[in-house]
C-alpha cells in the first residue's frame, strides 16, 4: 500500500513551446514574460515563466511569500539580495530567492538577458497579468508608455501586491 495520494487522471502533460503565440506573453516593467507554465496547469504548485529582459531593464525592489529561483539562459543579470552587493549570472547560473527576502534584479550588460523563473506556489503569473500589457510574442518588445501610462501601471501594481503576497520597496 503506498503512501502516496493516488494519480489524478484529470491532469495531464502540460507542454509549453516558448514561440507559440498562444501562450501569455506580456510587458511587465519594460521586461517580456512569457507564462510558460501557469498556476491553472501546475494544480498551483508552481508556475514557470520566461522573462526576457532587456539592456538595463529589470524590476524595482520588492520581496514576496513565496520562493522565486532564477535560471539565466542567454546573457547576465545582476541579482541584489537584501542589502548584500549584486551577484553576476551569466548563462547556465541559478539562483534561489528566499521567500520575504528584499530583492532585485537588472541586466547590467551589453545585451538582451533571458532567463527562466520559477514562483512556488503559483500566483506570479496572476499578478503581472493584473497590470502588463499583452504582447504578441516572447520576443516583442514593451509598448513605448507615456509617464502617466507607466505611473497607471505602477499604481495597479502597487494596489493589487498584498493581494499576492507581494510588496514593491523603494529604490535602494
Amino acid at each position: 500500500m503506498s503512501a502516496l495520494p493516488d494519480d489524478d487522471p484529470t491532469r495531464g502533460l502540460a507542454v509549453a513551446r516558448p514561440d507559440d503565440p498562444d501562450l501569455l506573453h506580456l510587458a511587465v516593467v519594460g521586461d517580456t514574460y512569457t507564462v510558460l507554465l501557469s498556476g491553472e496547469q501546475t494544480a498551483g504548485r508552481f508556475a514557470l515563466i520566461d522573462m526576457l529582459i532587456p539592456v538595463g531593464a529589470g524590476p524595482p525592489p520588492h520581496r514576496h511569500d513565496f520562493e522565486e529561483c532564477f535560471h539565466v539562459l542567454e546573457g547576465a543579470v545582476e541579482v541584489t539580495l537584501r542589502d548584500g552587493p549584486p551577484v553576476r549570472l551569466e548563462a547556465g547560473g541559478t539562483v534561489n530567492i528566499p521567500a520575504n527576502a528584499p530583492h532585485a534584479f537588472r541586466n547590467g550588460g551589453d545585451v538582451p538577458a533571458r532567463m527562466l523563473c520559477t514562483a512556488v506556489p503559483a500566483g506570479l503569473e496572476r499578478f503581472f497579468a493584473e497590470f502588463g500589457d499583452r504582447v504578441d510574442s516572447r520576443t516583442s518588445p514593451a509598448p513605448e508608455l507615456t509617464d502617466e501610462e507607466r505611473q497607471a501601471r505602477l499604481r495597479r501594481a502597487i494596489e493589487r501586491a498584498p493581494d499576492y503576497g507581494m510588496e514593491l520597496l523603494p529604490p535602494s
